[in-house]
Parts: C-alpha cells; sequence; structure tokens
C-alpha cells in the first residue's frame, strides 16, 4: 500500500496523511491514531527518501563515541542503552548514526554533522563535570539531550538518576547494618555521575560522623576486573572493609570473586550493594538464586532511559523552541543476599 492508497482509504488528503505519521504537531491527537492504527494494519512502511525530501530531515539521530584508548563506554551499559533508544528510532522512521572517533576528532565529527545536515539532532553520553559538548552542541544549534547532566545543568534538556540520593540511602543502608568500614567502588569521577555517587556517600558517612578511608575510596573504568583487583587489595592489607558500595553491578561480581577466594561469606563476612542498571545480559535477577536477588542494590534500567531519552529528543526535533526538557528519575533500593550486620 502507498501513501495514496492510504489517504483514499482513511478519506483523508495525503498530506494530511504524511503530517500525521511524521508527528506534526498541528494534526489533532484523534486523527494522529487513526491514521497510524491504519498504516499498521495494513502494513505501510513509508518511503525513506521522500519523507525525508518532504520533511526536509535527515530522519537519523547522531550518538558520537570518543575512544580513550580504554573505550569505556562500549560496554553493556552503553548497549543496553542503545537498544532502548533504537527501539524508539526504528519506531518512529530515525536511523542511528554512530560515529566512533577518537577524543581529540569529537568536536570536529559534531561540526561534520552540522556542516552536512547528517542528524536532526543529537544524543550526548558520559557528560563530564564541564563538558564542551553541551557549549560547542548550542553554538552550532543542532538539538540534544544529555544522558546525565554536568556541574551546570540549567539551560539545555537531560535525564538523569539522582545518584546523589541513590548512593546516600545506599550508604545509610550500610551503617544501619553496624557498617563502619565501607570501601567505595567506583566510576571514573572525571565523569558526573560518579561525582554525585561520590559525594552521596560521603555524605552520608559526614551525616554519621564516620570519616571515609581514603585507602577505600577507588575510581576507575567500571570492569570486573576493577572491582576484583580492587577488593584484594583491601581484603589483603589487614584490617579491611566489612561493606563495600559499587557504581555498579559490573565491578560488584568482581568484588564478590575476590571475597570468595579469601573464604568470605557473601552477605555476611563481607556486605555489598551496587547499582544496578537491569543489564539484559548482566542483570541482578539473572544471577539470583530461589530467594532472591544476589545483590542489594539501586536500580535503574537503563534501557528504559534510553526509550525515554529518544523519546525527549523526537520531541525536541519536532518542537524546537520548547524550552528545556529535564527529568530526574530516582532509584529503587531492591534487598538481595549481599548484605547483613556487620561482623563483630
Amino acid at each position: 500500500m502507498n501513501l495514496k492508497e492510504l489517504s483514499e482509504s482513511l478519506g483523508l488528503s495525503q498530506t494530511t496523511v504524511s503530517r500525521a505519521l511524521n508527528g506534526y504537531p498541528e494534526v489533532r491527537e484523534e486523527t494522529r491514531m487513526r491514521v497510524r492504527a491504519a498504516a499498521e494494519a495494513a502494513n505501510y512502511t513509508p518511503n525513506a527518501k521522500a519523507r525525508r525530501l518532504a520533511t526536509g530531515r535527515a530522519m537519523a539521530i547522531g550518538h558520537v563515541m570518543p575512544l580513550t584508548g580504554k573505550e569505556e563506554l562500549v560496554n553493556p551499559i552503553f548497549a543496553d542503552f542503545i537498544a532502548g533508544a533504537g527501539e524508539i528510532y526504528a519506531r518512529e522512521g530515525y536511523d542511528l548514526l554512530l560515529s566512533m572517533v577518537p577524543a581529540e576528532g569529537t568536536e570536529a565529527a559534531y561540526r561534520q554533522m552540522a556542516a552536512n545536515a547528517s542528524v536532526d539532532a543529537v544524543m550526548v553520553q558520559a557528560p563530564t563535570m564541564d563538558d564542551a559538548r553541551v557549549p560547542l552542541l548550542q553554538e552550532l544549534g543542532l538539538p540534544f539531550l544529555v544522558h546525565g547532566r554536568t556541574g551546570t545543568p540549567e539551560g539545555y534538556s537531560w535525564l538523569d538518576v539522582a545518584n546523589i540520593r541513590a548512593f546516600r540511602r545506599a550508604t545509610d543502608f550500610l551503617l544501619d547494618l553496624g557498617h563502619r568500614r565501607i570501601a567505595l567502588i567506583n566510576g571514573q569521577e572525571s565523569l558526573d555521575f560518579a561525582r554525585r555517587r561520590r559525594l552521596g556517600f560521603e555524605q552520608a558517612m559526614a551525616a554519621r560522623e564516620v570519616s571515609p578511608n581514603a585507602a577505600w575510596m577507588r575510581s576507575d573504568v567500571m570492569t570486573e576486573q576493577y572491582g576484583y583487583r580492587a577488593a584484594c587489595e583491601m581484603l589483603d592489607a589487614g584490617d579491611g572493609p566489612t561493606a563495600f558500595l559499587a557504581a555498579s553491578i559490573i565491578p560488584a561480581i568482581g568484588i564478590r570473586r575476590a571475597a570468595g577466594e579469601r573464604g568470605l561469606k557473601i552477605g555476611r563476612d563481607v556486605s555489598i550493594i551496587c547499582h544496578d542498571d537491569g543489564l539484559s545480559y548482566m542483570g541482578n535477577e539473572g544471577i539470583s538464586a530461589p530467594d532472591g536477588p544476589a545483590f542489594t542494590a539501586t536500580r535503574s534500567s537503563i534501557r528504559a532511559a534510553g526509550q525515554r531519552c529518544a523519546e525527549i529528543l523526537l520531541s525536541l526535533i519536532d518542537n524546537p523552541k520548547q524550552p528545556p526538557i529535564q527529568e530526574l528519575w530516582d532509584t529503587d533500593l531492591s534487598l538481595g543476599r549481599s548484605t547483613g550486620p556487620a561482623p563483630a
């Protein structure tokens, strides 16, 4: 079925049907829903080339991934975010343009996208405290959304997890169990989310007048090996931590491995709380036993975040003059088998 036949079956003009399918705001919601339902029932697929000509859009969203040598963004967390965002892009007829560039080539990549009009908007991930991409994209006039925030979150659209509250709550939970020797296995603290998680940890400790041990606070790319090495060093250094707070389930698995090799029982001799992104290939549920999840965790689905970020970004394309959209998601604290009272 082509556009003309679909229009005739609905008794609407081709222009109205095209605008309904492309999300133009002047089309009534009732009409839009009716057109989309008919298109789905008829397995109608818009001609991509014609759609680009009709709308003046590239029908593509840009994701620029700077490679630093460690490739810290190419991991299960990034993959699930892209899966969620890509699901929305595909549903709305957009392609995902993924550019992997050297870190020093990031600005040039964005400038080329803007000059070539090869994308309609850009998704920014892993923001730093003072992220140069935000003023650059504002200068270029490209619609963009930041997954996370920078140190100055005003004036642009973003979606973030309430990282300070999440890690303050997790630390309070360990303190309530009697733990005072608590280690923080954090992400890279050049990134805004990790800085906020450390701040939540420090606030909770200060409120209970407990001084964190600087030797038990680490920051690095969140791999299983990083969690394993850090936990080995701490547990082998005499009176080590009785509890670990990990920025991701990935290093938490490494912490668990290190404790197990030393004959320590998780939840009795050593406690672990981590952040759980609900990863499809490494989720807490996937490593659970019948009596509950493996890890006590602060939970927020990274795939759902990808979906919502894509929805917001597409709305910014449709209505570029709207005020910035900013959403802060709270996390759930789910109990698992990895926490228990501090050992005597």
